[in-house]
């Protein structure tokens, strides 16, 4: 299995998140969209400044960036009585 690094982008600045073994370029995308998930609702002022999470493999190739933004709520169902 690969191992792949996750970073937390702030402008030019990357901060290391840690790294896992996983077993596909998939997994590492839905763990890097998670983790910046997460990153907004416990650091919120990383929220809606530029700020991403990386994922890297072994090399330090940059595979995937996604923004660490608010996780989208899911659409509120219409309560109609008619």
């Amino acid at each position: 299995m690969p191992y792949f690094n996750f970073d937390l982008v702030i402008g030019a600045e990357f901060k290391n998140q840690g790294g896992m073994y996983l077993e596909n370029t998939e997994n590492a995308i839905d763990k890097a969209e998670s983790l910046a998930s997460e990153l907004c609702i416990v650091r919120p002022e990383l929220c809606s400044t530029g700020c991403a999470v990386r994922v890297t493999d072994g090399d330090s190739n940059e595979l995937y960036r996604t923004p660490v933004n608010r996780p989208l709520m899911e659409s509120s169902v219409a309560h109609d009585a008619s």
